[in-house]
């Protein structure tokens, strides 16, 4: 089995050579943000690469789409439908893997991102969705509805207006699954 080390560096790998390959794309994110992407996808996400509609699997929204390489990284060596092949085809038109993450076209997408901000606003509306459908579907010793919510994001998230009005609603509603 690799190491932790071993599959951050394969994320930043196959990052960087995608990229290159494509001429276009982000690197930044996916070199900086490999170890603890690999933290969160292995031991904290809970997700079937066999089943990615699975109802009660946590969400996983990178804000910061630009560097949706990192994603694909992870999809890929996850288990996901994400080839090889499709690594080497980033950025290129029908793809499986866009210059940003678009849902519908790969497997393990939850939202389109794209401007910055917006995958923090989906990631509260995920929030809000789970914290509402717990509420009218969980009883006792029947948590049917239990996941929570991840977002990656960057600096030039949080500069826009977007993301201070989306955080401003998850503290009033108290989203604890965000």
């Amino acid at each position: 089995m690799p190491s932790r080390k071993d599959l951050a560096n394969a994320i930043r790998a196959l990052s960087m050579d995608a990229v290159q390959k494509a001429k276009s794309g982000h690197p930044g994110a996916p070199m900086g943000m490999a170890d603890i992407a690999e933290v969160l996808w292995n031991d904290y996400l809970s997700h079937n690469p066999a089943n990615p509609q699975w109802a009660n699997r946590d969400r996983f929204v990178l804000s910061n789409g630009h560097g949706s390489m990192l994603q694909y990284s992870l999809l890929h060596l996850s288990g996901y439908d994400v080839s090889i092949e499709d690594i080497k085809n980033f950025r290129q038109l029908h793809s499986k893997t866009p210059g940003h993450p678009e849902y519908g076209y790969t497997p393990g997408i939850e939202t389109t991102t794209g401007p910055l901000g917006q995958g923090i606003a989906n990631a509260v509306g995920f929030a809000i969705a789970e914290k509402s459908l717990a509420a009218q579907f969980n009883r006792p010793g029947h948590e049917i509805v239990d996941h929570y919510t991840y977002a990656f994001l960057g600096d030039g998230c949080l500069m826009e207006g977007i993301s201070h009005e989306a955080i401003a609603l998850a503290g009033r509603h108290k989203l604890s699954k965000l």
